[in-house]
């Protein structure tokens, strides 16, 4: 804060919080929620995991970071896959086999990255859950990631979850036609003031979407793969009925 040229109160007023609540930083254990540490990393003009490690300790990708943030944040979420199990809902198992594939990580490297995912899937399980609405295609279903002992213990938990009240799990059919979702995966999702923000990943990197206009763009798609997906009762029965092929 001395570097920054910040005091206590004008860290406050920048960050919109009360100065008290910014004073309980200053000790030892007084970690803000993430959407705060974003904001005051922003103002210091420092990384957040350098200001408060400790939520970093799951090592996620440096660059996935700020999308982890937010997640734990939201209030929220509705994610788009054509090729995988989204990270919220994927099983240990499945994670290491989808990380391990192609020997392009180290396995220390492995079994850091699926400690932060499965750390991330805590947002499921809190007293105010996480909204999570999901659409995949049924080729996620149906590939082999990993042994087939994977792949049944994966849909046998997806189609558990999907029966949680806070949870929609909604399958596009294989004979769908092509459509406008399968340009890519994205994720949208609803901060608790109403903010909308999107997530996009490719091979190297993922990005945070802020600009209203691509957030807009992105929900237009959202709509579009909805449309195409089964609803959820017949979803999951689809995954129950592929998960009895794995076994």
């Amino acid at each position: 804060m001395a570097e920054a040229g910040e005091t206590v109160e004008s860290l406050a007023e920048k960050v919109r919080i009360h100065p008290k609540t910014a004073g309980r930083w200053l000790a030892a254990g007084h970690i803000p929620h993430p959407r705060t540490r974003i904001a005051v990393a922003r103002v210091l003009r420092r990384d957040a995991a350098d200001l408060w490690p400790e939520p970093f300790r799951r090592r996620d990708l440096p660059w996935f970071r700020p999308w982890a943030e937010l997640e734990q944040d939201a209030v929220s979420i509705r994610s788009y896959q054509p090729l995988l199990v989204p990270g919220l809902l994927q099983t240990e198992g499945y994670a290491r086999a989808v990380l391990g594939t192609g020997g392009l990580l180290a396995p220390s490297e492995v079994d850091l990255i699926v400690a932060g995912r499965l750390e991330r899937q805590s947002v499921l399980g809190r007293d105010a859950p996480l909204q999570l609405v999901t659409v995949i295609d049924e080729v996620v279903l149906r590939r082999l990631v990993g042994e087939r002992a994977v792949m049944s213990g994966q849909l046998a938990h997806l189609a558990a979850v999907a029966e949680w009240e806070h949870v929609q799990v909604r399958v596009i059919p294989a004979e769908s036609p092509w459509h406008t979702g399968l340009a890519g995966p994205f994720v949208l999702g609803r901060l608790p003031d109403g903010t909308e923000l999107a997530y996009l990943d490719n091979q190297l990197r993922g990005q945070v979407v802020t600009d209203p206009v691509d957030v807009a763009s992105l929900g237009r798609r959202w709509e579009s793969v909805t449309g195409e997906a089964l609803p959820q009762r017949l979803s999951i029965e689809l995954i129950r009925e592929v998960a009895t092929t794995w076994t």
